[in-house]
């Protein structure tokens, strides 16, 4: 998703997004108006708290996607780096806790909308938590996708070099996921923005290795379905990379109530990229 799509989607919501910050329910103050103001404002102080409990649960299970996503992505990096397909079956089975996690979320965050009508802060909240899930799931389906490449060529032999590039690629990939996460916990909005501007990094990554690659194809024709598999392996982690940029965009919005204004770097070439021999 482009972040006009994302500023489109946000857009709908920002008469409510933005605005005092709320801690309660809009519809509380019909619940507890006809009360007696004692039993009305022990009811008041009862319902917050199980608001701001629903609140906690729902960063608790991000947090648990997303250690879960950060744990599989890892795994699948090193059943492709040692070839190990019993490793690789782990991760694409383990994918679908990652599924399980998404629509737990999803349920949740849409009882919390109908029943609590949250506004401002809240609202950012649980819209942030939503759209944080769904790109923690895709990180997930990606990782299972390098899983099963890891699978197609386990009895393959690697070229090292190669193997290097995509390991240097993982790594940034994992340590960007990591620290994405870390900003989402603190609400720390200059860190997820020093994660968004590092994703061109992994761009840079991607056209040196898509590079190497095609050269390798060219070199030799028996090269080509091994170097296939890895240059998805290696689009795959590119895509990672992308979403763990969208989660560092809804960090910012949710801390900070507005979109980042500036076009978001990339440097993936390879889409114009044209080789030819000699």
């Amino acid at each position: 998703m482009t972040t006009t799509e994302r500023k489109t989607l946000f857009g709908g919501f920002m008469p409510w997004l933005g605005g005092r910050p709320t801690t309660k329910p809009a519809a509380l103050d019909v619940a507890v108006a006809e009360r007696p103001k004692g039993e009305s404002e022990a009811m008041n102080e009862h319902i917050v708290k199980s608001y701001e409990e629903e609140l906690a649960l729902l960063d608790r299970k991000i947090a648990q996607m997303g250690g879960l996503a950060e744990h599989i992505l890892g795994q699948s990096f090193d059943a492709l780096e040692r070839r190990d397909p019993q490793l690789a079956e782990q991760v694409v089975k383990a994918d679908k806790q990652i599924d399980q996690l998404e629509r737990d979320i999803e349920e949740q965050v849409i009882s919390m909308i109908a029943r609590r009508q949250p506004l401002a802060d809240d609202l950012r909240h649980v819209m942030a938590a939503l759209r944080i899930t769904g790109d923690l799931e895709r990180i997930g389906d990606l990782a299972k996708n390098i899983a099963k490449r890891a699978l197609a060529i386990a009895h393959e032999s690697h070229p090292k070099p190669l193997m290097t590039g995509l390991r240097h690629m993982g790594e940034l990939a994992l340590a960007q996921l990591k620290d994405v996460l870390d900003a989402y916990a603190a609400r720390n909005a200059d860190r997820a923005l020093a994660v968004w501007r590092e994703d061109e990094n992994i761009d840079s990554m991607y056209n040196s290795l898509f590079r190497e690659l095609l050269t390798y194809m060219m070199e030799d024709p028996r090269n080509i379905g091994l170097s296939t598999h890895l240059l998805f392996g290696a689009k795959n982690i590119e895509r990672v990379g992308d979403h763990t940029t969208n989660i560092a965009e809804t960090i910012h919005f949710l801390v900070k109530g507005f979109n980042i204004s500036d076009d978001r770097p990339k440097g993936d070439d390879t889409s114009s990229t044209l080789f030819s021999r000699g």
